[in-house]
Protein backbone atom coordinates (compact mmCIF):
# COMPACT_ATOMS: atom_id res chain seq x y z
CA UNK A 1 0.00 0.00 0.00
CA UNK A 2 2.59 2.45 0.72
CA UNK A 3 4.38 2.11 -2.33
CA UNK A 4 1.42 2.44 -4.13
CA UNK A 5 0.88 5.94 -2.82
CA UNK A 6 4.72 6.79 -2.91
CA UNK A 7 4.27 9.43 -6.11
CA UNK A 8 0.94 10.03 -5.93
CA UNK A 9 1.14 13.85 -5.85
CA UNK A 10 5.06 14.15 -5.07
CA UNK A 11 6.85 17.18 -6.05
CA UNK A 12 10.06 16.07 -7.97
CA UNK A 13 11.85 19.18 -7.12
CA UNK A 14 11.51 18.88 -3.33
CA UNK A 15 10.49 14.96 -2.39
CA UNK A 16 7.43 16.94 -0.91
CA UNK A 17 3.87 16.35 -1.62
CA UNK A 18 0.84 18.76 -2.93
CA UNK A 19 -1.66 16.58 -2.33
CA UNK A 20 -4.49 19.43 -2.26
CA UNK A 21 -8.46 18.98 -1.84
CA UNK A 22 -9.86 18.29 -5.27
CA UNK A 23 -7.16 17.99 -7.62
CA UNK A 24 -5.85 15.61 -9.54
CA UNK A 25 -4.13 14.07 -7.02
CA UNK A 26 -6.97 13.98 -4.99
CA UNK A 27 -8.95 12.41 -7.05
CA UNK A 28 -5.80 9.50 -7.67
CA UNK A 29 -5.91 9.26 -3.95
CA UNK A 30 -9.90 8.86 -3.45
CA UNK A 31 -9.79 6.39 -6.12
CA UNK A 32 -6.47 4.45 -4.43
CA UNK A 33 -9.00 4.35 -1.38
CA UNK A 34 -12.02 2.92 -3.35
CA UNK A 35 -9.88 0.07 -4.97
CA UNK A 36 -8.19 -0.64 -1.24
CA UNK A 37 -11.56 -0.86 -0.21
CA UNK A 38 -13.62 -2.83 -2.48
CA UNK A 39 -10.46 -5.54 -2.85
CA UNK A 40 -11.29 -6.07 0.88
CA UNK A 41 -14.92 -6.61 0.20
CA UNK A 42 -15.67 -3.43 1.72
CA UNK A 43 -18.97 -1.61 1.05
CA UNK A 44 -17.69 2.09 0.19
CA UNK A 45 -19.68 5.46 0.88
CA UNK A 46 -19.28 8.87 0.35
CA UNK A 47 -20.98 11.69 2.39
CA UNK A 48 -22.16 14.59 1.34
CA UNK A 49 -18.94 16.38 2.07
CA UNK A 50 -17.03 14.01 0.45
CA UNK A 51 -15.56 12.11 2.93
CA UNK A 52 -14.84 8.07 1.81
CA UNK A 53 -15.83 5.52 3.98
CA UNK A 54 -15.31 1.87 3.77
CA UNK A 55 -17.24 -0.63 6.18
CA UNK A 56 -16.86 -3.88 7.21
CA UNK A 57 -20.65 -5.13 8.63
CA UNK A 58 -23.90 -2.75 8.48
CA UNK A 59 -24.16 0.45 10.45
CA UNK A 60 -27.05 1.27 9.39
CA UNK A 61 -28.26 -1.13 12.09
CA UNK A 62 -25.57 -0.63 14.94
CA UNK A 63 -23.21 2.50 14.70
CA UNK A 64 -19.76 1.06 14.15
CA UNK A 65 -16.33 1.71 15.51
CA UNK A 66 -13.86 3.65 12.91
CA UNK A 67 -10.36 4.39 12.31
CA UNK A 68 -8.36 6.14 9.56
CA UNK A 69 -7.49 9.85 8.87
CA UNK A 70 -6.67 11.57 5.82
CA UNK A 71 -4.79 11.55 2.06
CA UNK A 72 -4.28 15.58 1.60
CA UNK A 73 -1.14 17.24 2.43
CA UNK A 74 0.23 21.13 3.03
CA UNK A 75 2.57 22.05 0.69
CA UNK A 76 5.46 19.93 0.06
CA UNK A 77 4.46 18.02 2.96
CA UNK A 78 5.68 14.49 4.24
CA UNK A 79 4.92 11.05 3.11
CA UNK A 80 3.17 9.84 6.54
CA UNK A 81 1.07 12.90 8.23
CA UNK A 82 -2.85 11.29 7.14
CA UNK A 83 -1.37 8.14 4.92
CA UNK A 84 -0.07 6.40 7.39
CA UNK A 85 -3.60 6.40 9.53
CA UNK A 86 -5.21 5.42 6.33
CA UNK A 87 -2.66 3.20 5.58
CA UNK A 88 -2.78 1.43 9.04
CA UNK A 89 -6.20 1.71 8.85
CA UNK A 90 -6.57 -1.36 6.51
CA UNK A 91 -3.85 -2.99 7.46
CA UNK A 92 -5.17 -3.57 10.35
CA UNK A 93 -8.30 -4.94 8.90
CA UNK A 94 -6.13 -7.55 7.43
CA UNK A 95 -4.27 -8.08 10.34
CA UNK A 96 -7.56 -8.92 12.43
CA UNK A 97 -8.87 -11.54 8.86
CA UNK A 98 -5.65 -13.02 9.43
CA UNK A 99 -5.99 -14.21 12.76
CA UNK A 100 -10.21 -15.26 12.43
CA UNK A 101 -11.75 -12.22 14.01
CA UNK A 102 -15.10 -11.74 13.35
CA UNK A 103 -16.29 -8.01 15.02
CA UNK A 104 -19.28 -8.23 16.52
CA UNK A 105 -20.35 -4.73 15.71
CA UNK A 106 -19.72 -2.64 12.45
CA UNK A 107 -15.66 -1.44 11.42
CA UNK A 108 -14.89 1.35 9.63
CA UNK A 109 -12.51 3.07 7.79
CA UNK A 110 -12.67 6.74 6.53
CA UNK A 111 -10.69 9.17 4.47
CA UNK A 112 -11.78 12.68 5.60
CA UNK A 113 -10.98 15.17 2.67
CA UNK A 114 -9.49 18.52 2.91
CA UNK A 115 -7.75 18.25 6.16
CA UNK A 116 -4.78 20.22 5.69
CA UNK A 117 -7.31 23.05 4.39
CA UNK A 118 -3.88 23.37 2.14
CA UNK A 119 -6.09 24.91 -0.72
CA UNK A 120 -9.25 26.54 0.68
CA UNK A 121 -6.93 27.93 4.12
CA UNK A 122 -9.81 25.96 6.46
CA UNK A 123 -8.04 23.18 8.28
CA UNK A 124 -10.43 19.24 8.95
CA UNK A 125 -12.91 21.33 6.62
CA UNK A 126 -14.32 17.57 4.98
CA UNK A 127 -14.94 16.80 9.37
CA UNK A 128 -16.17 20.65 10.51
CA UNK A 129 -19.15 20.36 7.40
CA UNK A 130 -19.89 16.66 7.91
CA UNK A 131 -20.67 17.89 12.26
CA UNK A 132 -21.99 21.22 11.10
CA UNK A 133 -19.01 23.21 12.43
CA UNK A 134 -18.13 24.61 9.27
CA UNK A 135 -21.48 26.10 7.28
CA UNK A 136 -21.78 24.98 3.91
CA UNK A 137 -22.24 28.66 2.68
CA UNK A 138 -19.09 29.83 3.94
CA UNK A 139 -17.25 26.55 2.47
CA UNK A 140 -18.26 26.75 -0.80
CA UNK A 141 -16.92 30.89 -0.81
CA UNK A 142 -13.59 30.34 0.09
CA UNK A 143 -10.88 30.83 -2.43
CA UNK A 144 -7.61 29.19 -3.69
CA UNK A 145 -4.48 31.17 -4.36
CA UNK A 146 -5.97 30.90 -8.25
CA UNK A 147 -8.94 32.42 -7.06
CA UNK A 148 -11.07 29.27 -7.62
CA UNK A 149 -13.73 28.98 -4.75
CA UNK A 150 -14.51 25.92 -3.29
CA UNK A 151 -17.89 25.38 -5.25
CA UNK A 152 -15.93 25.60 -8.49
CA UNK A 153 -13.59 22.88 -7.51
CA UNK A 154 -16.36 20.82 -6.05
CA UNK A 155 -17.97 21.01 -10.17
CA UNK A 156 -14.99 20.35 -11.94
CA UNK A 157 -14.17 17.50 -9.69
CA UNK A 158 -17.38 16.39 -10.49
CA UNK A 159 -19.43 16.92 -6.79
CA UNK A 160 -22.36 18.17 -6.08
CA UNK A 161 -22.27 21.56 -4.38
CA UNK A 162 -25.33 20.66 -1.51
CA UNK A 163 -22.43 19.85 0.79
CA UNK A 164 -23.16 20.02 5.01
CA UNK A 165 -23.86 18.31 7.77
CA UNK A 166 -24.57 14.52 7.44
CA UNK A 167 -26.67 13.08 9.59
CA UNK A 168 -26.83 9.64 8.12
CA UNK A 169 -22.97 9.55 8.22
CA UNK A 170 -23.11 10.88 11.92
CA UNK A 171 -25.57 7.94 12.93
CA UNK A 172 -22.99 5.00 11.63
CA UNK A 173 -20.31 6.39 14.22
CA UNK A 174 -20.13 5.41 17.33
CA UNK A 175 -16.68 6.34 18.15
CA UNK A 176 -13.53 7.17 16.16
CA UNK A 177 -9.81 6.39 16.99
CA UNK A 178 -7.24 8.02 14.53
CA UNK A 179 -4.14 6.60 14.04
CA UNK A 180 -1.36 9.53 13.55
CA UNK A 181 2.60 10.00 13.09
CA UNK A 182 3.34 11.99 15.63
CA UNK A 183 4.63 15.30 14.84
CA UNK A 184 6.96 16.16 17.48
CA UNK A 185 10.01 14.33 19.49
CA UNK A 186 8.21 13.43 22.71
CA UNK A 187 8.11 9.28 21.92
CA UNK A 188 11.76 10.14 20.93
CA UNK A 189 12.40 11.12 23.98
CA UNK A 190 10.21 8.37 25.80
CA UNK A 191 11.96 5.73 23.76
CA UNK A 192 8.49 4.41 23.03
CA UNK A 193 6.96 3.55 19.38
CA UNK A 194 3.70 4.21 20.14
CA UNK A 195 1.49 6.44 22.54
CA UNK A 196 -2.56 7.61 23.42
CA UNK A 197 -3.33 11.36 23.05
CA UNK A 198 -4.46 12.79 25.63
CA UNK A 199 -5.41 16.31 24.37
CA UNK A 200 -5.00 18.56 21.53
CA UNK A 201 -4.40 22.27 22.09
CA UNK A 202 -6.80 25.27 21.21
CA UNK A 203 -5.38 26.57 18.08
CA UNK A 204 -6.21 28.78 15.56
CA UNK A 205 -5.65 30.78 11.87
CA UNK A 206 -6.16 34.58 11.32
CA UNK A 207 -5.33 36.65 8.30
CA UNK A 208 -3.61 40.10 8.48
CA UNK A 209 -4.60 42.58 5.60
CA UNK A 210 -1.96 45.06 6.11
CA UNK A 211 -2.39 48.46 3.62
CA UNK A 212 0.26 50.53 1.92
CA UNK A 213 0.68 52.53 -0.72
CA UNK A 214 1.64 51.29 -4.31
CA UNK A 215 4.56 53.16 -5.31
CA UNK A 216 7.93 53.19 -7.91
CA UNK A 217 10.80 50.94 -5.94
CA UNK A 218 13.68 53.45 -7.26
CA UNK A 219 12.10 57.20 -7.46
CA UNK A 220 9.95 57.12 -4.07
CA UNK A 221 11.61 58.70 -1.10
CA UNK A 222 11.84 56.60 1.85
CA UNK A 223 10.07 59.18 3.73
CA UNK A 224 7.44 59.06 1.33
CA UNK A 225 7.08 55.87 1.48
CA UNK A 226 3.57 53.79 2.98
CA UNK A 227 4.84 50.93 2.81
CA UNK A 228 3.05 47.48 4.43
CA UNK A 229 5.51 45.17 4.78
CA UNK A 230 7.60 47.46 7.26
CA UNK A 231 4.04 46.32 9.19
CA UNK A 232 4.22 42.80 7.87
CA UNK A 233 8.12 42.97 9.43
CA UNK A 234 6.59 44.14 12.59
CA UNK A 235 3.79 41.25 12.94
CA UNK A 236 6.54 38.92 12.35
CA UNK A 237 8.81 40.01 15.45
CA UNK A 238 5.59 40.42 17.13
CA UNK A 239 4.16 37.28 16.92
CA UNK A 240 7.61 35.61 18.28
CA UNK A 241 7.83 37.61 21.29
CA UNK A 242 4.14 37.49 22.40
CA UNK A 243 4.26 33.67 21.79
CA UNK A 244 7.49 33.58 24.06
CA UNK A 245 6.04 35.79 27.02
CA UNK A 246 2.84 33.30 26.79
CA UNK A 247 4.29 30.07 26.49
CA UNK A 248 2.53 29.90 22.95
CA UNK A 249 3.62 29.10 19.33
CA UNK A 250 2.65 31.48 16.71
CA UNK A 251 3.93 31.49 13.17
CA UNK A 252 3.81 33.37 9.80
CA UNK A 253 4.00 31.05 7.17
CA UNK A 254 1.95 32.30 4.50
CA UNK A 255 2.34 35.57 3.04
CA UNK A 256 1.08 37.64 -0.24
CA UNK A 257 1.69 40.87 -1.65
CA UNK A 258 0.08 42.92 -4.52
CA UNK A 259 1.05 43.98 -6.85
CA UNK A 260 3.84 41.28 -6.23
CA UNK A 261 6.56 43.42 -8.13
CA UNK A 262 10.34 43.46 -7.48
CA UNK A 263 10.09 46.83 -8.40
CA UNK A 264 7.02 48.24 -7.04
CA UNK A 265 6.21 49.10 -3.78
CA UNK A 266 3.24 46.58 -2.10
CA UNK A 267 -0.07 48.10 -1.83
CA UNK A 268 -1.06 45.41 0.08
CA UNK A 269 0.34 42.37 2.35
CA UNK A 270 -2.05 39.72 3.30
CA UNK A 271 -0.45 37.68 5.99
CA UNK A 272 -1.36 34.55 7.56
CA UNK A 273 -1.14 33.23 11.55
CA UNK A 274 -1.38 30.47 13.16
CA UNK A 275 -1.64 30.65 17.14
CA UNK A 276 -1.34 27.47 18.91
CA UNK A 277 -1.03 27.48 23.34
CA UNK A 278 -1.44 24.22 25.52
CA UNK A 279 -4.43 26.98 27.64
CA UNK A 280 -6.47 29.09 25.51
CA UNK A 281 -6.36 31.83 27.47
CA UNK A 282 -2.30 32.03 26.35
CA UNK A 283 -3.41 31.44 22.81
CA UNK A 284 -6.19 34.26 23.32
CA UNK A 285 -3.60 36.96 24.70
CA UNK A 286 -1.45 36.35 21.81
CA UNK A 287 -3.85 36.88 19.07
CA UNK A 288 -5.28 40.08 21.09
CA UNK A 289 -1.81 41.22 21.03
CA UNK A 290 -1.07 40.80 17.35
CA UNK A 291 -4.64 42.16 16.51
CA UNK A 292 -4.14 45.64 18.21
CA UNK A 293 -0.57 45.63 16.32
CA UNK A 294 -2.62 44.84 12.71
CA UNK A 295 -5.37 47.81 13.69
CA UNK A 296 -2.62 50.10 14.70
CA UNK A 297 -1.18 49.77 11.17
CA UNK A 298 -4.16 50.73 9.60
CA UNK A 299 -5.39 47.06 8.69
CA UNK A 300 -7.58 44.17 9.92
CA UNK A 301 -7.29 40.72 11.44
CA UNK A 302 -9.72 38.24 10.86
CA UNK A 303 -10.46 35.04 12.28
CA UNK A 304 -10.50 32.37 9.58
CA UNK A 305 -10.89 29.37 11.78
CA UNK A 306 -10.42 28.60 15.46
CA UNK A 307 -10.88 25.18 17.67
CA UNK A 308 -10.83 25.46 21.24
CA UNK A 309 -9.42 22.76 23.54
CA UNK A 310 -9.91 18.99 22.92
CA UNK A 311 -9.47 16.53 25.71
CA UNK A 312 -10.14 13.26 23.91
CA UNK A 313 -12.75 10.68 26.05
CA UNK A 314 -11.70 9.78 29.42
CA UNK A 315 -13.27 6.48 29.35
CA UNK A 316 -12.26 5.75 25.45
CA UNK A 317 -8.58 6.82 26.50
CA UNK A 318 -8.53 4.46 29.27
CA UNK A 319 -9.69 1.54 27.45
CA UNK A 320 -7.06 2.67 24.54
CA UNK A 321 -4.20 2.46 27.20
CA UNK A 322 -5.45 -1.03 28.50
CA UNK A 323 -5.65 -2.52 24.90
CA UNK A 324 -2.15 -1.21 24.62
CA UNK A 325 -0.35 -2.01 28.13
CA UNK A 326 -0.36 1.27 29.61
CA UNK A 327 1.34 3.11 26.85
CA UNK A 328 2.95 6.67 27.25
CA UNK A 329 0.24 9.55 27.30
CA UNK A 330 0.96 13.03 24.88
CA UNK A 331 -1.08 16.37 24.38
CA UNK A 332 0.19 17.63 20.90
CA UNK A 333 -0.17 21.38 19.23
CA UNK A 334 -1.33 19.65 16.25
CA UNK A 335 -5.34 19.75 15.12
CA UNK A 336 -6.83 16.39 13.50
CA UNK A 337 -10.44 15.05 12.67
CA UNK A 338 -10.42 13.47 15.59
CA UNK A 339 -10.39 16.89 17.53
CA UNK A 340 -13.52 17.40 15.42
CA UNK A 341 -15.53 14.94 16.22
CA UNK A 342 -14.81 14.68 19.42
CA UNK A 343 -15.50 18.76 20.08
CA UNK A 344 -19.13 17.17 18.82
CA UNK A 345 -19.58 14.97 21.14
CA UNK A 346 -18.34 11.75 19.55
CA UNK A 347 -16.13 9.63 21.30
CA UNK A 348 -12.57 9.88 19.89
CA UNK A 349 -9.25 8.59 20.77
CA UNK A 350 -5.77 9.06 18.75
CA UNK A 351 -2.74 6.67 18.53
CA UNK A 352 0.54 8.47 18.10
CA UNK A 353 3.52 6.25 16.34
CA UNK A 354 6.93 7.73 16.87
CA UNK A 355 8.79 10.16 14.62
CA UNK A 356 12.45 9.66 15.10
CA UNK A 357 13.28 13.29 13.09
CA UNK A 358 10.37 14.87 15.05
CA UNK A 359 10.00 16.57 11.74
CA UNK A 360 6.77 17.32 10.30
CA UNK A 361 5.21 19.48 7.68
CA UNK A 362 8.15 18.54 5.32
CA UNK A 363 9.95 15.85 3.99
CA UNK A 364 11.74 14.76 6.44
CA UNK A 365 9.00 13.54 7.86
CA UNK A 366 9.42 9.70 8.84
CA UNK A 367 8.37 6.88 10.51
CA UNK A 368 10.67 3.52 10.70
CA UNK A 369 8.84 0.69 9.45
CA UNK A 370 9.23 -1.59 12.70
CA UNK A 371 7.44 1.43 14.28
CA UNK A 372 4.88 1.41 11.90
CA UNK A 373 4.13 -2.18 12.27
CA UNK A 374 3.96 -1.41 16.34
CA UNK A 375 1.21 0.78 15.54
CA UNK A 376 -0.66 -1.62 13.12
CA UNK A 377 -0.70 -3.79 15.82
CA UNK A 378 -1.69 -1.55 18.27
CA UNK A 379 -4.19 -0.29 16.20
CA UNK A 380 -5.49 -3.86 15.54
CA UNK A 381 -5.41 -4.80 19.09
CA UNK A 382 -7.93 -1.60 19.83
CA UNK A 383 -10.28 -2.44 17.31
CA UNK A 384 -11.05 -6.07 18.28
CA UNK A 385 -11.58 -4.85 22.11
CA UNK A 386 -13.80 -1.97 20.86
CA UNK A 387 -15.62 -4.22 18.09
CA UNK A 388 -15.73 -7.48 20.24
CA UNK A 389 -19.19 -6.67 21.26
CA UNK A 390 -22.12 -5.06 20.21
CA UNK A 391 -23.68 -1.93 21.66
Amino acid sequence: MWAELADVGRNPATGGYRRFAWTRADHDLREWFTAAAVSRGLDVTVDRCGNQWAWWGEPDTVPGVVTGSHLDSVPDGGAFDGPLGVVSAFAAVDALRDKGFMPARPLGVVNFCDEEGARFGIACAGSRLLTGALAPERALALSDVDGVTMAGALATAGRSTDIGRDEQALRRVATFVELHVEQGRGLVELDAPVAVASAIWPHGRYRAELPGQANHAGTTRLEDRVDPTLAYARLILAARRSAQTHGAVATCGKVRFAPNGVNAIPSLVTAWVDVRAPAGDDARAVIAELAALSEQAGGTFTEESLTGATTFDTELRRRLAAALGEPPVLATGAGHDAGILAAAGFPAGMLFVRNPTGVSHSPAEFAERDDCLAGVTALAAVLADLTRTPE
